[in-house]
């Protein structure tokens, strides 16, 4: 008899600004790992970010933050190779590099609901459900991923929607608060307010 052959490798690719990770970041990182039985999960701070008009945070205290807020998920592991990129930073150049590091693994885009609404504009978008399942955050209350039955699947083949509950948290909401000198501490851990406190970030010029 011939031994089973061996589960493949299932990870989650999870990109953005983090431009600061807030709480949101966290509760869907821990709804990918949990939800698509991921063995991991590598958390990606975009490098040049060339569909923001505004310039991000330096990538080493993005990455700084990200590795805090994300610290005591084992399964998690900060991916620096978008910050080291010259020029443009494309997901699909990610996936494929992932590809060729780990052939035979299985691959999650985890995606928020905006992103998935902006997934058209990406650079080669289209190729992107080649490479790996794209995951989008949803907002039903079930527990389990699900092919995503809300007209994504007709956009985005093969689909899945991540179930987790509506989060009343974005990055542009902390930086403003910081700018105004009011309190974040309801939308980012303790210890990454502090980081940002002591690097005097999103302070107004």
């Amino acid at each position: 008899m011939t031994e089973p052959a061996a589960r493949p490798l299932r990870i989650g690719v999870f990109g953005g600004a983090f431009d600061p990770p807030h709480l949101g970041h966290r509760a869907l990182a821990q709804t990918a790992i949990a939800q698509l039985a991921l063995d991991r999960l590598l958390v990606i701070p975009t490098g040049h970010a060339w569909h923001k008009a505004r310039p991000l945070t330096a990538a080493a205290h993005r990455l700084a933050m990200v590795t805090i807020a994300f610290s005591g998920l084992p399964q998690v592991q900060v991916d620096a190779r978008e910050t080291l990129r010259t020029g443009a930073s494309y997901t699909v150049d990610t996936l494929r590099e992932l590809h060729a590091e780990h052939p035979q693994a299985a691959f999650f885009l985890v995606i928020g609901q905006d992103q998935a609404d902006a997934l058209p504009s990406w650079h080669a978008s289209e190729v992107l459900p080649s490479l790996a399942i794209i995951c989008v955050a949803g907002r039903a209350a079930t527990t389990t991923a699900k092919p995503h039955n809300e007209g994504l699947g007709a956009t985005i083949p093969g689909a899945l929607s991540l179930q987790m509950p509506a989060m009343a948290v974005s990055a542009t909401d902390i930086r403003q608060r910081v700018a105004a000198g009011k309190s974040i501490a309801p939308l980012v851990f303790e210890p990454v307010a502090r980081y940002i406190d002591q690097h005097l970030l999103y302070r107004p010029h």
